[in-house]
């Protein structure tokens, strides 16, 4: 059973980090390429980084422009586990963050992309 779920979630002030998590059981993960989005209340899910599959000829990974500079997008195949590093933090960080795997995606970072989901991490960043 292909199955991916992500942890490290939380309530933290701004300026703070949280590091999340996305395991992966019944597939190898670093085969796939692996994004993170977001969610946020009323608004569209969103791509926020993607790393591409070890397999890939284009090794290069992609981040939003709102989070350049503050959050990393990681591999630890041992683990089977990809990462999402999120440092300096911001109010507009806030929403539910979620896992995605599938084959390779394109040149940006697109939940049509993606086929295959972990259920969401809540990250909320306040004072």
């Amino acid at each position: 059973q292909v199955l991916l779920v992500e942890s490290g979630g939380g309530l933290v002030q701004p300026g703070g980090s949280l590091r999340l998590s996305c395991a992966a059981s019944g597939f190898t993960l670093e085969y796939y390429a692996t994004g993170w989005f977001r969610q946020a209340p009323g608004k569209e899910r969103e791509g926020v980084s993607c790393i591409s599959s070890i397999n890939s000829s284009d090794t290069s990974t992609y981040y939003a422009d709102s989070v350049k500079g503050r959050f990393t997008i990681s591999r630890d195949n041992a683990a089977n586990t990809v990462y999402l590093q999120m440092n300096s933090l911001k109010p507009e960080d806030t929403a539910v963050y979620y896992c995605a795997t599938d084959e390779a995606y394109g040149s940006g970072c697109y939940t049509a992309d993606f086929g295959s989901w972990g259920q969401g991490t809540q990250v909320t960043v306040s004072s």
